[in-house]
């Protein structure tokens, strides 16, 4: 089911602060970058209690964004404290409010909580926060409600350019590692290289080489900059751990295109569409063009 998200440009401007809210939900997120921030927080808004994140440039090469999640009572009084600190280096922010005075202290310390523990367990940026916070004691009806906020939540942040919650690795489920997103459920595509050996699996989230998979320590001067940046952040984060003559995948990786799963499987340049195959012999691009065949003689 689709979701209606509606963007006001505060300011008119395409790179100005903005507000962002979705139908039926009684939350409301403001953007701004760090240089419109003063002006912008003293909107009403920011007189209520809210959590917030703060984007940073990172301190490793390896990632693209540094994060910091906050939670106040008065957000406009935090914020202001963190214009003032030169320790706080961010370029933007994005916070959340409720329009209809919904959220208490203990809400948005719940929400503080659970956005830094997805943080830590996406493996995608940097975090700044050194400290878990305890979870709330909350009655079961507000932990619904603030797991539905969280959702809608996670929905505005890819739109802001927030990519922190986005999962670099796809867990275990109880039953199967590929049962929940998984879009051809009966294709394991094994790496032909002899340099390595991996699995990969195509599902509705990306390209996921398999826990267990190795690859190679050796990386080739035609692997690109930006794949190199993604090896490193799984061997960072302990995705890809040394196991002597290979790094071993401990978790499922997730990639956003099989060419990237192959470089860095292989530590160079590759041809991925023609570099995995299936149980009967087939490349994944024979696959795709067997299925592109068939719904076009379909329809």
């Amino acid at each position: 089911m689709g979701k209606k998200l509606t963007i006001f440009l505060v300011d008119g401007s395409e790179t100005g602060p903005r507000t962002i809210e979705i139908g039926n939900w009684s939350g409301k997120a403001v953007y701004s970058q760090r240089s419109s921030l003063p002006k912008i927080i003293e909107r009403s808004e920011f007189d209520r209690p809210g959590v917030y994140i703060l984007k940073s440039l990172p301190n490793s090469e390896n990632y693209n964004e540094r994060i910091y999640i906050g939670e106040a009572e008065n957000l406009k009084k935090r914020l202001k404290q963190h214009l003032a600190d030169s320790d706080k280096d961010f370029i933007e922010i994005v916070a959340f409010i409720s329009k209809d005075e919904m959220l208490t202290k203990s809400h948005i310390k719940y929400l503080e909580s659970r956005i830094i523990s997805l943080s830590k367990e996406a493996k995608t940026a940097e975090i700044d926060n050194s400290v878990q916070p305890e979870l709330s004691t909350l009655p079961e009806a507000d932990i619904s409600d603030m797991e539905y906020f969280l959702e809608q939540m996670k929905l505005i942040f890819p739109v802001v350019n927030f990519m922190f919650l986005v999962p670099s690795t796809l867990k275990q489920s109880s039953e199967t590692v590929i049962a929940p997103v998984q879009v051809n459920s009966d294709i394991v595509y094994t790496l032909k290289s002899k340099r390595a050996s991996a699995k990969l699996i195509e599902t509705e989230k990306g390209y996921v080489v398999l826990s267990g998979s190795q690859s190679c320590k050796q990386t080739s001067s035609s692997i690109s900059e930006g794949w190199i940046k993604q090896r490193n952040k799984l061997i960072e984060t302990g995705v890809l751990i040394d196991s002597g003559e290979f790094y071993i995948f401990k978790e499922n990786a997730i990639f956003s295109s099989i060419s990237a799963a192959t470089a860095v499987v292989l530590g160079r340049q590759a041809a991925g569409p023609v570099e995995w195959v299936d149980a009967n012999g087939r490349t994944f691009k024979q696959n795709q063009e067997k299925k592109f065949e068939s719904e076009n003689s379909e329809g």
